[in-house]
């Protein structure tokens, strides 16, 4: 019989996981796309390339938005935004002041200085610990390699440096704690196209274990997190969201799980590795290549995605000058002939680089090269990752507005629906975002 004192949310309830710890399971059935939770940002801070066009405070994107008459580097749609996100922008005003263009603490540490001024300022339970609470959080604090240990390091060195005059800070080992716990439970707000937005705690939707066969999907609202159901779920079933990027193969998936989160996953994908052989399609030739060979140019794809993933920010990382965009262009398209000779198209990591390229070409505004790379990632997408996946919806989205830039209404208005025929699965009918595609149709 069930505890009352276990902690419920409509139909929902936190329970003990085999093998997983904490874990959320359903009290009843719910249907494709429907919402189980949603969740206020304990926490959250916009990433610094979108101020200007998303506010500050509730993340909305829109043109006209108000200054921060102090810093003049926040944006807040009116003053009721600007009044909600006072208590926590007010850590960082002054500081931004004095510092200036110098003031670049990362989201990391931004994030924790909000939690440890959110701890003092609301030392009771928030709307966003329904289920779990902040204080609740795994660290993982006995399996950090002396790397992570010297980053955290480095994060708390950043904390005291731009918030020094701001914050009441506890000892350096609960620092250290605090910032683990950040690392293993922050999420990525993400846009329709999946552009970084910023990052955010959400205590209730951290309580999800992981699966790559996932039975809801995370989207976001502002900063509200909104979770919904990408498959029927029984009552008394585990929820499960995917902590990852479900297009690469078993053996990469776990790889990223124990660096990022400590653990291997048992799903019924991890197990059978049924995926894998299609993810990691060879060229059909009279002399296929040899097992070495394979294993060789996976180990080189490998390699090349590493370096990418370091340097994730790359448009804004490389000073915003067209050489370092071509010549990034130039490794991709040379990654890919090298790759070619071995893998098939729809290969992951033939898709990976075709990506990156499309990335590049759409910030040096070459829609010709983005369509053309999006083209031939769209298919093998839609086969490799599981239904109602943000990654296809947001291709699909690029598509649409490519075709429609490029005066091809057709195919634009076909893939602009493809779009929306999955994000209303997965954001929910009323999203903006939808709306917005939906305006995008009209006006074309």
């Amino acid at each position: 019989m069930r505890s009352e004192a276990t902690p419920q949310l409509g139909g929902l309830e936190r329970f003990a996981s085999a093998g997983k710890g904490r874990g959320l399971r359903a009290r009843r059935r719910f249907a494709v796309g429907e919402l189980l939770l949603s969740c206020p940002a304990y926490v959250a801070v916009l990433t610094v390339s979108e101020r200007g066009s998303h506010c500050d405070g509730c993340f909305a994107r829109k043109e006209g938005l108000s200054k921060c008459g102090r810093c003049k580097q926040a944006f807040y749609c009116n003053v009721e935004c600007q009044k909600e996100d006072w208590p926590m922008h007010k850590l960082e005003c002054a500081s931004m002041c004095t510092f200036g263009q110098n003031w670049q603490p990362s989201e990391t540490v931004r994030l924790t200085a909000r939690i440890l001024a959110k701890q003092k300022t609301h030392p009771e339970r928030t709307q966003s610990e329904k289920l779990l609470a902040v204080k609740e959080f795994e660290s993982h604090l006995d399996k950090l390699d002396n790397e992570k240990r010297e980053l955290i390091q480095n994060d708390i060195a950043a904390l005291h440096h731009f918030y020094s005059k701001h914050l009441d800070y506890p000892d350096n080992a609960a620092l250290v704690v605090l910032f683990a716990q950040v690392n293993c439970n922050g999420f990525t707000i993400e846009d329709e196209e999946l552009s970084h937005l910023g990052s955010a705690i959400f205590p209730d939707v951290a309580l999800m274990n992981h699966s790559c066969c996932p039975n809801v999907i995370v989207t976001y609202k502002g900063t509200l997190a909104e979770v919904r159901a990408v498959r029927e779920i029984e009552p008394g079933e585990e929820i499960f969201s995917s902590y990852i990027d479900l297009l690469y193969p078993t053996e990469d998936r776990n790889d990223r799980l124990r660096d990022s989160y400590f653990f291997s996953c048992d799903c019924r994908e991890c197990t059978t590795k049924e995926k894998d052989k299609e993810k990691l399609e060879i060229c059909k030739l009279n002399d296929p290549p040899s097992a070495e060979t394979v294993k060789d140019m996976i180990k080189y794809a490998r390699n090349v995605i590493e370096e990418f993933r370091r340097a994730k920010h790359y448009k804004y990382i490389l000073c915003l000058t067209l050489t370092p965009l071509v010549e990034l262009l130039e490794i991709c398209e040379l990654s890919l002939e090298k790759m070619g000779a071995v893998f098939e198209d729809s290969n992951v990591y033939m898709l990976h680089m075709m990506y990156q390229a499309m990335g590049v070409c759409l910030y040096v505004q070459d829609w010709e090269g983005a369509l053309c790379y999006g083209q031939k990632i769209i298919r093998p997408y839609s086969k490799h990752y599981p239904s109602y996946s943000l990654n296809v919806a947001s291709m699909w989205l690029k598509l649409g507005r490519l075709y429609m830039a490029l005066k091809n209404r057709t195919a634009g208005v076909k893939a602009l629906k493809r779009a929306i025929a999955i994000m209303e699965v997965a954001h929910g009918k009323d999203h903006p975002y939808i709306s917005e595609i939906k305006k995008e149709l009209e006006d074309h």
